[in-house]
């Protein structure tokens, strides 16, 4: 599980009286957002399906052991753990790297991402798998359109959902020891608020943040980089609802 809270301290946040009014910049900013995560889940898609329907690919990700159970190889490990390295990379690397820099590696984060869920479709069954993305899509709608239109400033509650994401890592790493299924399934509960909740946060920093370039006349290059970044965060804000939905209702192949 991922996420990202960006630092945008060097950049005007207007307050949510004053973006009430979102204007022709902010508007474009916002599309550019929903557009490149749009692009990353499509990457993430694509590849995901592509190694969990080949056979020679998967193999290289995972060996079989005598009981059957799908045991990660070392490429696996890397995988698995590289999006998190990735996403660091871009976070810490914000004010350095370039917007095409980080556009390549937003969209090569999506692919490496897409590749370490590709288990999933051999776990879980396709059916689940699509009704939980098409939940979590619904979700995720609903929830963005409420945190661009509300007039009421999310701060507060945005800051109780962190400190919800930080007691929710802290209860899964606990119970990689216990193996609670009742932890788990509650760990479960509660993501799915939490990444629900998040949702409408991120969506409303992000609208401010855009109605913030109308006043201080941001560059292009460092607006494109400012969409990218808010693309990964709502990236992530997806991904792990869709996630937790699936830990929740995913039926498990037999």
């Amino acid at each position: 599980m991922n996420n990202l809270n960006q630092d945008f301290s060097n950049y005007t946040v207007i307050d949510s009286h004053q973006s009430t009014t979102t204007g022709v910049v902010a508007k474009k900013f916002m599309a550019s957002v929903f557009l490149w995560m749009f692009v990353a889940l499509g990457v993430s898609t694509f590849f995901s399906v592509l190694y969990a329907t080949n056979a020679t690919l998967l193999q290289q990700l995972y060996t079989q052991t005598e009981t059957g159970a799908l045991r990660p190889s070392t490429l696996g490990w890397v995988v698995t753990f590289a999006p998190i390295g990735f996403v660091l990379l871009m976070s810490l690397g914000f004010n350095k790297l370039s917007a095409p820099a980080l556009t390549f590696l937003f969209l090569f984060y999506a692919a490496i991402t897409g590749i370490s869920l590709s288990f999933i479709l051999l776990v879980y069954t396709s059916g689940s798998v699509i009704g939980c993305f098409g939940a979590a899509a619904a979700m995720f709608g609903v929830m963005a359109i409420m945190g661009y239109t509300t007039e009421k400033d999310l701060t507060s509650f945005g800051r109780i959902l962190t400190m919800g994401l930080i007691g929710i890592v802290v209860a899964m790493l606990i119970n990689m020891f216990l193996r609670s299924p009742a932890m788990n399934y509650l760990i479960s509960i509660i993501g799915v608020a939490v990444f629900t909740g998040l949702t409408a946060y991120d969506t409303q920093k992000l609208k401010r943040i855009g109605a913030g370039l109308e006043y201080e006349g941001t560059s292009a290059n460092d607006s494109k980089k400012l969409a990218v970044m808010g693309a990964l965060t709502l990236y992530l804000d997806f991904l792990n609802l869709f996630l937790m939905l699936l830990r929740l209702f995913g039926n498990r192949r037999d």
